[in-house]
């Protein structure tokens, strides 16, 4: 499965740069618009938030088949924890050197969050 940019009004490199702003770095949807500007692209903030609804699903879904294999001895660990305010169960798969495989934050620790859980990192 390939992206798609038809019917962008922006090259494709650009969509991408920002969409890995966002989310690699704590920056918001503002702070990269003054980002872009710096380098005279004028995009607004809110055509940042449907790029990255849009594209980072789908790069997540490419990232994921070029995961790097992982020890076949792991653990699952969860805590609570305050995220923006709001108390969220986080959960984890760890394997026996300590890399973190996958994560999930949910608002429910429940058997449906479970599954979510182990369906996401395919365990």
């Amino acid at each position: 499965m390939t992206i798609k940019f038809t019917g962008r009004h922006f090259p494709s490199e650009i969509i991408l740069q920002s969409v890995s702003y966002y989310i690699s770095y704590k920056l918001s949807y503002r702070e990269i618009e003054e980002v872009l500007a710096e380098r005279g692209i004028n995009v607004d903030h809110s055509t940042l938030n449907r790029w990255v609804i849009k594209y980072a699903p789908l790069l997540e879904y490419q990232v994921r088949k070029i995961k790097k294999p992982f020890a076949s001895s792991w653990r699952m660990d969860e805590t609570y924890i305050n995220a923006k305010g709001q108390w969220k169960y986080y959960s984890r798969a760890v394997d026996k050197y300590g890399h973190v495989i996958d994560f999930l934050l949910c608002n429910r620790r429940d058997e449906k969050a479970a599954r979510a859980f182990f369906t996401k990192a395919r365990l």
